[in-house]
């Protein structure tokens, strides 16, 4: 049975700037892993410790999903979770946080593209092509423009890294709005996560070699990076995804949306407070992805 959304009221707005300042923060935590693990390390790490909080839900959640469901919850795992969680790391190691909390401002155009091209589920108007193009553009902008040690093409190939994530979230979306309706998003969320994090924990701890990279380094830097990865997979990963279905269940999915305009300028704050560099046509680029986003929405 279908329900209404709520009038969003005081607590939904504030859950909403909650949860921007969360995912916002993502991209510093990532980038405080990387001063000791490596990328698949990070990735890794993030992915098994988001499974093993997750480990009490999941032995209530899996029974409510049947085996013709698995393989496209794997699917739903990897788009989804898993390998965002390997590109956003590898991208960062060339590209600063900022940079790359911006460029994740893509992931609702993302998402309205994939659904046109490939899900027949949106209908695409001169507007929202518009919103496209102009979204696009922003990105090739920001990624040229952005401060950086790197000559532009190895910038736009790493930039290339993140937008490829935001077309992986994009496609997980799609995928469970076709064909998951009837499956609550909390048991989506909790299936998905754990079916990838389980492997990658196990990685993380063998070939992965996790512990003897913290015992290696220097003083307490390994512990710190432990908590930072942690903190990611804990409060970015499987608080901020409890939030936001929580969220879509009170206000809808049109409110809870909005959190997407935020996320771009809490990962810049960041950035910026961290010392990274900020290019004057960068202003212009992410006011083109935002209006992008916007125009792609409309009807």
């Amino acid at each position: 049975m279908e329900t209404t959304p709520n009038r969003p009221e005081i607590k939904d707005y504030l859950y909403l700037i909650g949860l921007a300042l969360i995912w916002g923060t993502s991209y510093i935590l990532i980038k405080r892993g990387l001063q000791v693990f490596s990328p698949l390390q990070v990735a890794t790490l993030r992915l098994g410790i988001s499974a093993i909080a997750l480990a009490p839900l999941a032995l209530v959640h899996l029974r409510k999903v049947s085996w013709r469901q698995v393989p496209l919850l794997i699917v739903i795992g990897v788009t989804g979770t898993g390998l965002p969680s390997f590109l956003y790391p590898q991208a960062q190691v060339h590209l600063s946080s900022s940079l790359t909390g911006m460029l994740s401002g893509l992931v609702p155009l993302c998402t309205f593209l994939v659904a046109w091209l490939f899900f027949a589920s949106r209908d695409a108007g001169k507007r929202q092509l518009l919103g496209v193009i102009l979204g696009l553009i922003g990105a090739c902008i920001l990624a040229w423009a952005a401060p950086g040690e790197m000559g532009q093409t190895t910038q736009f190939i790493y930039a290339g890294f993140v937008i490829l994530a935001c077309f992986c979230y994009a496609t997980s979306a799609n995928l469970v709005a076709t064909y998951f309706r009837g499956l609550s998003s909390l048991t989506i969320t909790v299936c998905s996560f754990f079916m990838v994090g389980v492997p990658a924990l196990i990685w993380a701890l063998t070939a992965g070699a996790v512990v003897g990279t913290i015992t290696a380094a220097d003083g307490n830097e390994g512990w710190w990076a432990l908590a930072c990865v942690a903190t990611l997979a804990l409060v970015s990963t499987v608080l901020a995804s409890i939030v936001f279905f929580r969220m879509v269940q009170r206000t809808g999915a049109v409110f809870s949306s909005m959190v997407s305009y935020i996320v771009p300028l809490v990962a810049l704050a960041w950035g910026l407070l961290d010392g990274e560099g900020f290019g004057a046509l960068q202003i212009p680029a992410i006011v083109l992805i935002l209006t992008g986003v916007a125009l792609s929405r409309g009807k």
